[in-house]
């Protein structure tokens, strides 16, 4: 009967801690309903990857040698290897964003650039405490509130917090409509909230609509070639939608292949949460570095839409800039939500939308540009 003890004996204290973080998780996902498609399946495979002798990694067995487990197979053909699952993400992401509101009133770009100031920020604040640039700028990406970017770029510099970055990310993804709304109340005040901003579009012809992605991809291959894949398949996604000749392919894109691939991914990500990498110092300092760069995202993009103000005859409420984050929808709710409060007949959703959709474009080329000058810093 010793073989049956084997597994208790092989537990550790750093194990239990990741029971309780993959518990923890899947509390949040069901109870709080935070980004459950993510946060469960990264809950649970926190717990099978740290089982004792778990056979959901690669496993020796007397007689037969090495065994493949599943969730480390995945890893290393849908992430290690090609970047296949973010990148597939981005095609489902791309067939659900409406750029409409960002082409009918293109100085919201302006917003989508601003927010990203809390990642090249959090890059020096890393590298002060002592980390390796690669993992510094793979942290400084969680402050984009974008769980596929912020794997991407930490599995291409080969970063070794890969797992603890996952997590930071899609948590402060799951967390926008709390973290925000601090931020934005700490920065603004009740009469800054209650400014109304007229929604008055411009008509965006379905030409535009279907050139946007395809110019977008030729300014980002140009400029950031290193985000063409990130940039591309987002595009490529939004083409599928505008285009108008392939509806059944948009709306697959959009439910079925956003849902598998998001369900893969979490369950698959959960390979680098095994307890011997993730339970240590390093972990709570990417976990506070990630909030300090959301934050600082959140917070430039509101002085931003204030500086604007002060050239401007007609003012803007500093709340839409805090939507130039990529986490969308959620962060234009926040916005709405928060303009409701100030005034009940103030609805900023649609500007709101505007600068988040250009924070989508924005983080995917932030993270391009650091795949393009981290190498060169490096050599």
């Amino acid at each position: 009967m010793e073989f049956l003890l084997e597994g208790f004996y092989d537990v550790t204290w750093q194990k239990c801690v990741m029971y309780a973080v993959g518990i923890l998780l899947i509390y949040l996902a069901i109870k709080k309903q935070y980004e459950p498609s993510l946060l469960l399946p990264m809950g649970f495979g926190a717990i099978l990857v740290n089982l004792p002798l778990s056979g959901v990694v690669n496993y020796e067995m007397a007689g037969i040698g090495e065994v493949a487990g599943i969730i480390e197979w995945l890893y290393d053909i849908g992430i290690h290897a090609s970047e296949a699952m973010p990148l597939l993400l981005f095609i489902g992401i791309g067939a659900m964003i409406d750029f409409g509101p960002l082409l009918s009133n293109p100085k919201m770009f302006l917003f989508g650039a601003a927010a990203q100031f809390g990642i090249f920020f959090v890059v020096a604040a890393a590298v002060i405490l002592g980390f390796d640039l690669k993992d510094a700028a793979s942290i400084g990406i969680i402050g984009a509130a974008d769980g596929p970017t912020s794997i991407l770029v930490s599995q291409v510099l080969k970063s070794n917090y890969i797992g603890p970055i996952a997590v930071a990310a899609y948590s402060y993804m799951a967390l926008v409509p709390i973290i925000q709304p601090a931020v934005i109340k700490a920065t603004t005040t009740k009469k800054e909230r209650m400014i109304r901003m007229p929604y008055n579009p411009s008509n965006v012809s379905k030409g535009l609509r279907i050139a946007f992605p395809i110019i977008v991809t030729f300014i980002a291959g140009f400029v950031a070639p290193q985000s063409v894949s990130l940039v591309g398949f987002l595009m490529f996604g939004n083409l599928i939608r505008e285009c108008g000749v392939l509806n059944t392919l948009s709306d697959a894109a959009q439910n079925i292949l956003a849902n598998l691939v998001t369900l893969l991914l979490g369950i698959t990500i959960s390979f680098s949460m095994r307890a011997e990498q993730f339970v240590n110092v390093q972990t709570l300092l990417i976990m506070g570095l990630g909030l300090v760069a959301f934050v600082f995202d959140t917070a430039a993009g509101v002085f931003f839409a204030k500086i604007i103000n002060l050239f401007s005859k007609n003012k803007m409420n500093p709340m839409v800039g805090a939507a130039g984050i990529s986490a969308f929808p959620m962060s234009a709710r926040v916005v709405q939500k928060l303009g409701l409060e100030a005034d009940s007949q103030n609805h900023l959703l649609m500007h709101a939308v505007g600068a988040n959709v250009s924070g989508q474009i924005a983080s995917v080329l932030a993270g391009g540009m650091i795949l393009n000058l981290i190498p060169q810093m490096i050599k």
